[in-house]
């Protein structure tokens, strides 16, 4: 697989503060890559960074052979986006706020394609209430049929299934892993549910501080770290003072 996403050398400032140091990844074509790290770690950051809503201080992001900075417009036509934390207008129905957006993403035969999004998410009944009304879950689940509606070469997910029971989680990880299949799409998911990581990525990236301080599988990650779960692989490389990021990196790659 050849790369789809390239980082290099990535920095971002805020004032007196280092965001995100140096950081250098790739992600393949096709894959689904996990983006994890405790809070304040960098994650969002570097999302928005990919997304293009933060200007980088300096380095490098190539998406699609294109680089960022030059091509903004052309790669977001082609990504999309979702979060947990991230709402729809709420004064609009639920057909309403996918019909606005199926309209700036051009997409073609819209109300079929909302139609089926929104019964593959279990809203279809919910279609002509007020978005402002959906409980938190019913919410999140409404973004991700927003990213989806353009068949997004590229989606980024951020902490997708947050507010969702353990049924809905189940079944938006078999929805995601689907889409992949199936449009051999690729995707970011940073997520502090390791069972989200553990059922959906292929390869898992460990942020801390700004740096790259992990990257594998998660059966490298626990083989190398000598952990037994993702969990614990997470509270051991978070709390670790024992290497800097390049030699942490080196211990859990492939």
């Amino acid at each position: 697989m050849d790369n789809i996403i390239e980082v290099r050398g990535l920095r971002k400032e805020f004032k007196n503060t280092v965001a995100i140091e140096d950081l250098n990844f790739e992600v393949k074509r096709g894959e689904i890559l996990g983006f994890l790290g405790a809070n304040g770690a960098g994650k969002t950051t570097t999302i928005f960074m990919l997304l293009g809503l933060i200007t980088p201080t300096r380095g490098s992001i190539k998406i699609m052979g294109e680089e960022m900075k030059h091509s903004r417009v052309n790669i977001l036509k082609r990504m999309n986006f979702a979060s947990a934390y991230q709402q729809l207008p709420y004064n609009l129905r639920v057909w309403e706020n996918l019909y606005v957006f199926a309209e700036i993403y051009g997409v073609a035969n819209s109300k079929k394609k909302i139609d089926e999004l929104l019964e593959l998410f279990e809203l279809s009944h919910m279609r002509k209430q007020l978005s402002g009304s959906l409980s938190s879950g019913e919410q999140t689940r409404l973004t991700l049929c927003k990213a989806l509606l353009n068949d997004p070469d590229i989606l980024l997910l951020d902490e997708p299934t947050a507010s969702l029971d353990p049924d809905q989680a189940d079944k938006v990880r078999k929805i995601i892993a689907a889409r992949q299949r199936e449009q051999g799409m690729t995707v970011i998911n940073t997520s502090h549910n390791m069972i989200d990581v553990s059922e959906l990525c292929h390869r898992i990236l460990f942020m801390q501080k700004g740096n790259v301080v992990a990257n594998g599988s998660a059966e490298q990650i626990l083989a190398q770290s000598g952990c037994k779960s993702l969990e614990e692989a997470f509270i051991t490389i978070a709390r670790s003072n024992k290497y800097t990021g390049a030699q942490l990196e080196a211990a859990v790659a492939p």
